[in-house]
């Protein structure tokens, strides 16, 4: 009987120990679903915005501007001056006048400044002497004609000029270029060889000058009239353009 029952307790032992593990992987299995399910409190994070570039881009006008230089000195698109135009033309008037942002200057005793008087005269940009703007040029109107041609340019006023008004303007202007003619030598070619043409073809008229090929300077004629013509200016480049 011994014999026999010792097989059966060990079966219920080791189904005892089973038992035991199986309760045990239960308990692991709804511990891990409780880990799962609450995480606990989450943790929050403050984002913080970067700060915004600060630096700033330097003015265009900055570059036309001298550093550390004279108030008065400065160009005038450096400054900004409380203009007056009920002033008389043509008289001294002063303006009172301020440094953009981003430009430095200095005033007689070398001490930074920032606001100025002015003194200028009471005139329009476009009432300038030629002297004071720049033109643009063109290569493209005659200017030996008669009466003399004019063309349509878009003047600026230099940079440390003042005046009121736009410092941008449009002007008609006498056609006033050169395409590197001589007056010396076409004067020079139709004195020597003037009956031959030579003249007439340096200065770009091809067809008068084989005129004056074939009639062998019109019998003299012709070569002595464009002496004179050439000599006072009244013939020129066939360009339109002036001698040099």
């Amino acid at each position: 009987m011994a014999a026999a029952a010792s097989p059966l307790w060990g079966l219920h032992y080791l189904y005892r120990v089973l038992f035991f593990f199986w309760q045990f992987c239960i308990l692991l299995g709804d511990g891990e679903l409780k880990s799962i399910k609450d995480p606990g409190p989450l943790s929050t994070f403050t984002v913080v915005p970067r700060a915004a570039d600060t630096s700033t881009e330097i003015p265009p006008y900055v570059m036309k501007c001298p550093s550390n230089g004279l108030c008065t000195r400065l160009p005038a698109d450096c400054v900004e001056c409380a203009t007056n135009f009920s002033c008389v033309y043509g008289k001294p008037v002063t303006f009172d006048c301020t440094v953009k942002p981003s430009v430095t200057c200095v005033d007689q005793d070398f001490k930074s400044q920032r606001n100025f008087i002015i003194n200028m005269t009471c005139r329009f940009c476009w009432q300038l002497p030629e002297t004071d703007y720049e033109c643009s040029n063109s290569t493209s109107c005659m200017t030996v004609s008669c009466p003399r041609q004019r063309y349509p340019a878009n003047c600026t006023v230099r940079d440390h000029i003042h005046c009121l008004g736009n410092r941008t303007f449009p002007k008609m202007l006498y056609c006033n270029w050169t395409g590197g003619y001589k007056w010396s030598t076409a004067l020079a070619l139709s004195i020597t060889l003037g009956g031959f043409g030579a003249d007439r073809f340096y200065l770009g008229q091809w067809r008068e000058g084989l005129g004056k090929l074939f009639s062998f300077g019109g019998l003299g004629i012709w070569t002595l009239i464009d002496v004179l013509l050439i000599g006072v200016g009244y013939v020129g480049p066939a360009d339109g353009s002036l001698y040099i």
